[in-house]
C-alpha cells in the first residue's frame, strides 16, 4: 500500500517547500519509488508548476510519479460554487493514479494567504484525510518569540486533531537562528512525545532570484550575462545622484532606474567592474526608455543581466517587492541550502522510524471508493449488466470502461441500446452488447437451465422463453463462467435479481440463506450492517449465518470484523423471546467461528460508544468498537441504515448480497450512476477474492 505524507502549512509563509524537499531527499534514499503531488498550483498550467518541475528534475521523476492537480483559479471557482467535493474527487483521482507507481507520495498542500488562510487550512485537512495521508505540519516562527512559537505549535495540533488528521510530525520553520534553542526548550510534547524539529530562517531562501523578478516584471534581457540564478539581496531605486547612490549600493542589490539615466547605468557598471565596490544582482531599466546608444555597447559584457521593462520605476519597484523567495524557483543553489538546513535540524532516522507506525485507521468515504475502484482495476474481471436499456447503466458502463475497471457485457436489444446511447451521449466503444433473443448462447443456456430445473418439470421450450429474461440470461452467463459476476436491479425488483441465482447458482456449502449487507461509509471509518434488504424475520440459526457471512464480507473489504448482535438490551440485563433468540444466535456464532470477536445481545450505543461500553459491558473486545452490526430483523435493519444515512450523511453502499456461490448483486431502483459503478467494483472484488469454506452447516 502506498504511503502518503501531506506537508501542510499551518500559517502563511511557513516555508513548507523546504520540508517537502528535505522529506523527498530522505525518502529517496530509503524507498524504491517516491512520488510528488501538488493538489493546487498557482500557475495556469499544472505541468509548469515550479515545485513539480523541481521535484522532477531533482529526483528524476516522470509525469507518472510527479504531478500538479487543479489550478488555483479552478479551485476557487469550485469553492465559490459550493462544490468542494469536486476538488476532493479530482485530487484523490490523480493521487490514485500516482499511487500505482509509487511506494510513498509526498503531497505539498496549498499556501495559506490572507483572508483565505482558514479556508485553505480546512481544504488541506480534508485532502489529507481523503488521501489517507499522514500530516507533516509546518509552523512558521518568523517574528515570533519562543513562547509564541510554542503556542502556535499547540494551536496547530488542536486544529489538526479536530479535523481528524493523523499527525506524523510537527516542524517549526523560519526560526531566528539565535532563538532555535529557546524554541526547542519552550515547545511542549504532543501525544506521541516525539521530537518537534526547529529549522532556522535561511536568508538565502527568503530572497527572490533574478529569474523570478524578471518573470514578475515580464522583463526583456537586453544585455549582460544570461545567468539568472542569482539571489536578490535588496532593492535600490536609483533616483538620487550617483555619489549618494554608490554610497548605499550593496552586493546583490537589484538596481531599478529609468532607462535614460546614463549616469546611474554607468556607475552601476563601474561598481560591478571594480574589485572593491559592490556587484549588483541585476539592472532594471524602466519606462520603456532605451539607454543611450553610446552606453549600450558598454553593457554587453556586464557581469549582471540588464532588463528593460515598459512600466515606470514606481510600478516596477512595487512588483519586485511582492516577489517571494521560493525554493522551487531558486534552481540548484536554493535547493542545496534547503537540504543543508534540513540535514542539520532534523534527525532523519528518527523521523523515518515514525513511518513504520501502524497505518491510520481513518477511512473517508471518498478514499474508500477510490481504493475500491483501484482494487477492482487490478483484479480485472468480467461483469454482466442485464439492464442495457437503462441510461444510468449505460453511463456507468462508460465510466467503468474509461477507468479500465473491468470487462463489461450489456444485455438488451442492440439497436435500442445504441440508439439510447447516441441520444444521451454515451460512448459504447469497448463494451460488449448481447441481445439474449438473438444470441447463439440462448440455446446453450436453455439446455442447461432445463437440466438444472428438471426436478421442477421445466422443459426445453419453457427454458428458451426463460432465457429471454435478462436476469436469467445474465445469471446463466455467471453460472457457466462466461462472466464472473452480475449486477442488476436498477429497473427491476430485488426478487427479480435474486430469483435466478437461488434457482441454479445456489448458496455456498455451509450457508443456509442468502443475505445482504450495506457498507456504511462514515466520515472516518467503514461499518457493516446486515441484514437490511433480504430476510424479513430470520430465526436464530439464520442470524448466526448472517453474522458469519457479514464478518467475511467485512474482511473482504478491509474492515476488521468485530460483530455486535443487536438487541434492545445488553448482556444479561434483559429477557424475553427476542433477546433470548439473539443470545442463542450469538452462542451459535461462537461455536461456528471461535476466532471471530462477537458480542450479544448488545444495544447499538454500547456497541459503538467506548464510554457507554465501559459501564454496560466492561472488558468486552467488541463493545465500544464494533464494526459489523447484525440486526434482529429486516424492519430494524432497513430503518436503521436509512436513519444513519440520512441523519449523519453516511454513504450507504449496497445492498451487497452474500452467501451465493458466485457474485450477483442487487441495485436499488433509485440508484445513481455512482451507485452502479461502486456496486460493479464490489462485484469484481468479490469475484476475485472468492469465498473459502467458512463454517459447518448449522443443525
Amino acid at each position: 500500500m502506498t504511503r502518503g505524507i501531506y506537508v501542510s502549512a499551518t500559517s502563511p509563509g511557513s516555508g513548507k517547500s523546504l520540508v517537502t524537499l528535505g522529506l523527498a531527499d530522505a525518502l529517496h534514499r530509503h524507498a524504491d519509488r517516491i512520488g510528488f503531488f501538488r493538489p493546487i498550483v498557482q500557475v495556469a498550467d499544472p505541468e509548469l508548476d515550479p515545485m513539480v518541475l523541481l521535484m522532477r528534475r531533482n529526483f528524476r521523476l516522470d509525469a507518472s510519479r510527479c504531478r500538479g492537480g487543479l489550478t488555483a483559479a479552478q479551485a476557487r471557482g469550485l469553492m465559490a460554487a459550493g462544490r468542494r467535493e469536486d476538488i476532493d474527487a479530482a485530487c484523490v483521482g490523480i493521487y490514485a493514479e500516482l499511487a500505482r507507481h509509487c511506494n510513498v507520495i509526498i503531497v505539498e498542500g496549498t499556501d495559506l494567504v490572507g483572508q483565505n488562510a482558514a479556508v485553505e487550512f480546512d481544504l488541506n485537512a480534508r485532502l489529507a484525510n481523503n488521501l489517507g495521508a499522514l500530516v507533516v505540519a509546518v509552523v512558521s516562527a518568523r517574528e515570533l518569540t519562543a513562547a509564541q512559537a510554542a503556542d502556535a505549535v499547540d494551536v496547530a495540533r488542536r486544529e489538526l486533531d479536530a479535523a481528524g488528521c493523523s499527525l506524523l510530525a510537527m516542524i517549526v520553520n523560519r526560526a531566528d537562528g539565535s532563538g532555535v534553542a529557546d524554541i526547542l526548550a519552550a515547545v511542549r510534547p504532543g501525544k506521541s512525545h516525539r521530537p518537534v524539529y526547529v529549522i532556522p530562517e535561511l536568508e538565502e531562501l527568503s530572497r527572490p532570484t533574478v529569474a523570478a523578478v524578471a518573470a514578475a516584471l515580464n522583463g526583456t534581457r537586453i544585455a549582460g550575462t544570461a545567468n539568472l540564478e542569482r539571489d536578490v539581496a535588496g532593492i535600490k531605486v536609483a533616483a538620487m545622484s550617483v555619489g549618494n547612490f554608490l554610497h548605499v549600493l550593496l552586493d546583490g542589490d537589484l538596481v531599478i532606474t529609468p532607462g535614460d539615466r546614463a549616469d546611474v547605468i554607468v556607475a552601476t557598471l563601474a561598481s560591478a567592474l571594480s574589485p572593491k565596490l559592490p556587484v549588483p544582482s541585476a539592472l532594471v531599466l524602466t519606462g520603456g526608455l532605451a539607454p543611450d546608444e553610446h552606453i549600450r555597447p558598454l553593457l554587453e559584457h556586464a557581469p549582471f543581466p540588464v532588463f528593460a521593462v515598459p512600466e515606470d520605476t514606481y510600478q516596477s519597484a512595487r512588483r519586485v517587492s511582492e516577489v517571494r523567495g521560493e525554493i522551487a524557483t531558486g534552481e540548484r543553489r536554493k535547493a542545496a541550502a534547503a537540504l543543508g538546513a534540513w540535514a542539520k535540524a532534523v534527525d532523519e532516522s528518527e523521523l523515518l522510524e515514525r513511518l513504520t507506525l501502524p497505518r491510520p485507521e481513518r477511512m473517508t468515504p471518498l478514499r474508500f471508493m477510490h481504493e475500491l475502484i483501484e482494487r477492482a482495476r487490478l483484479q480485472r474481471r468480467r461483469i454482466v449488466l442485464p439492464e442495457g436499456t437503462d441510461v444510468r447503466v449505460l453511463q456507468a458502463a462508460e465510466i467503468l470502461r474509461r477507468r479500465d475497471v473491468c470487462d463489461l457485457t450489456l444485455l438488451g436489444p442492440v439497436a435500442q441500446i445504441r440508439e439510447l446511447a447516441a441520444s444521451t451521449g454515451v460512448d459504447l466503444a469497448g463494451l460488449t452488447i448481447v441481445d439474449p433473443a438473438e444470441s447463439a448462447l440462448r440455446e446453450e443456456f436453455a439446455v442447461e437451465y432445463a437440466r438444472l430445473r428438471a426436478h421442477k418439470n421445466i422443459e426445453l421450450a419453457s427454458a428458451r422463453e426463460v432465457m429471454l429474461d435478462g436476469s436469467y440470461f445474465g445469471t446463466m452467463m455467471v453460472q457457466l463462467g462466461k462472466a464472473d459476476g452480475m449486477v442488476s436491479g436498477a429497473a427491476h425488483t430485488t426478487a427479480n435479481t435474486i430469483r435466478p441465482a437461488l434457482e441454479f447458482v445456489k448458496t455456498r456449502d455451509g450457508v443456509r440463506i442468502v443475505s445482504s449487507v450495506f457498507l456504511m461509509l462514515l466520515a472516518d471509518r467503514v461499518l457493516v450492517y446486515g441484514d437490511c434488504a433480504v430476510n424479513p424475520d430470520p430465526d436464530e440459526e439464520q442470524l448466526a449465518d448472517i453474522a458469519v457471512a457479514s464478518a467475511e464480507t467485512a474482511a473482504q473489504f478491509g474492515v476488521q470484523p468485530r460483530i455486535a448482535m443487536l438487541s434492545y438490551s445488553t448482556g444479561e440485563s434483559g429477557s424475553g423471546g427476542a433477546v433470548e433468540s439473539v443470545r442463542r444466535a450469538t452462542a451459535l456464532v461462537r461455536g461456528l467461528r471461535p476466532d471471530l470477536p462477537v458480542e450479544g445481545p448488545i444495544q447499538y450505543d454500547a456497541a459503538v460508544n467506548v464510554s457507554i461500553a465501559a459501564s454496560k459491558m466492561p472488558g468486552s473486545s467488541v463493545a465500544g468498537q464494533a464494526t459489523v452490526f447484525i440486526f434482529p430483523d429486516l424492519n430494524t435493519g432497513n430503518n436503521t441504515y436509512k436513519a444513519v444515512q440520512q441523519s449523519s450523511g453516511a454513504v450507504a453502499v449496497g445492498p451487497i448480497l452474500q452467501g451465493l456461490r458466485k457474485p450477483v448483486n442487487d441495485l436499488s431502483r433509485g440508484c445513481t450512476v455512482e451507485d452502479i459503478v461502486n456496486t460493479v467494483a464490489i462485484t469484481v472484488v468479490q469475484a476475485h477474492t472468492g469465498v473459502s469454506p467458512i463454517h459447518k452447516k448449522v443443525h
